[in-house]
């Protein structure tokens, strides 16, 4: 952990004030909270991946205090539970050890694994969905409000049409499962595009204190993340609040997997002269069709591995390169 200096203080605290604007946005406007909950990591990311564990903490703690300050208490303990998450998966993209610990060359740096990070990612992602759905009082009867709103405007603008009431309470059921499922899938994703292009951004203004890695051959799932989708498809059929939960757990893990699957399927296409048609078409396909998204989810859990990026140490004489293994 490097001393921090006024400038870092200054970009730490920017960084926390934006987060927190870009939060009071997401409360403000409802329907694009996974949208703008998403970008607050951005900033946190930024100064977590270019400046280090002292500079995010300053962001974070800046962020609870212009959250407490301008809304409440409880709205500076959300902000501090959304920008925690970025802070620490920027602390564990920042973590290296001695390839040697590892039975690797003396002179190179081991990173801290994609594929954990991405297991860290998915987690906390069905954390924060399960605790907004706690706050927010996520239920049967509120799903069920919704879909009788959507109803009621749904036969004003057609009265003649005819709604079967067991047709509109399987789709309450079927409501409750999914809106969960789906929030896990889009935070997952959208937390990843944040990390994604926060890497780019410290990248290319020479601050990044992890190498860039090639995504393709190293975004995989850990091993370990395929016990906990088995256990959230289980959990599920239980209903009530475990199922819930799990609904959550399983949209997360499974989006994890999808993101892995189609990391697989660029490394193995690689080249390739088909590869640039058929991946267009895979993501067309994949948009409007459940079934191919199905089998891109079966790939990311047959190719589950651990790849470690290896840099040369700072002292080494070695050109900078990037490994595998």
């Amino acid at each position: 952990m490097k001393k921090l200096n006024a400038k870092e203080l200054g970009i730490g605290a920017l960084a926390g004030l934006t987060a927190a604007l870009l939060v009071y946005g997401a409360t403000v406007q409802p329907l694009l909270f996974i949208l703008f909950g998403a970008l607050s990591a951005l900033p946190i990311l930024i100064v977590g991946l270019g400046w280090g564990n002292m500079a995010v903490i300053i962001a974070v703690v800046v962020a609870g205090i212009v959250g407490t300050v301008t809304q409440s208490v409880y709205f500076g303990l959300f902000v501090v539970l959304l920008t925690l998450i970025p802070a620490w998966l920027s602390h564990l993209a920042n973590l290296a050890r001695p390839a040697s610990e590892l039975g690797g060359p003396d002179n190179l740096m081991a990173w801290y694994p994609l594929s954990d990070i991405m297991l860290h990612l998915c987690g906390l992602a069905a954390v924060v969905i399960i605790v907004a759905g706690a706050v927010m009082g996520y239920g049967a009867d509120l799903v069920g409000q919704v879909v009788d709103a959507y109803m009621a405007a749904v036969n004003q603008q057609s009265p003649d049409l005819q709604l079967n009431p067991a047709a509109i309470a399987k789709m309450k059921s079927l409501m409750l499962y999914m809106i969960p499922i789906a929030w896990g899938m889009i935070w997952v994703m959208m937390l990843l595009a944040a990390y994604y292009v926060a890497t780019r951004i410290v990248t290319a203004s020479s601050h990044n204190l992890r190498p860039r890695e090639d995504i393709p051959s190293a975004l995989r799932m850990n091993r370990n993340a395929i016990f906990v989708f088995l256990a959230a498809i289980v959990a599920i059929f239980f209903g009530g609040v475990l199922g819930l939960v799990a609904a959550t757990v399983l949209g997360a893990f499974g989006a994890g997997f999808i993101v892995s699957g189609f990391a697989s399927l660029h490394y193995r296409t690689r080249g390739k002269d088909w590869r640039l048609p058929v991946l267009i078409l895979c993501y067309l396909v994949c948009f409007f069709v459940t079934l191919p998204l199905f089998i891109v989810l079966v790939l990311g859990l047959y190719d589950t591995r651990k790849a470690i990026s290896l840099t040369p140490n700072k002292n080494a004489d070695t050109p900078k390169q990037d490994t595998k293994i």
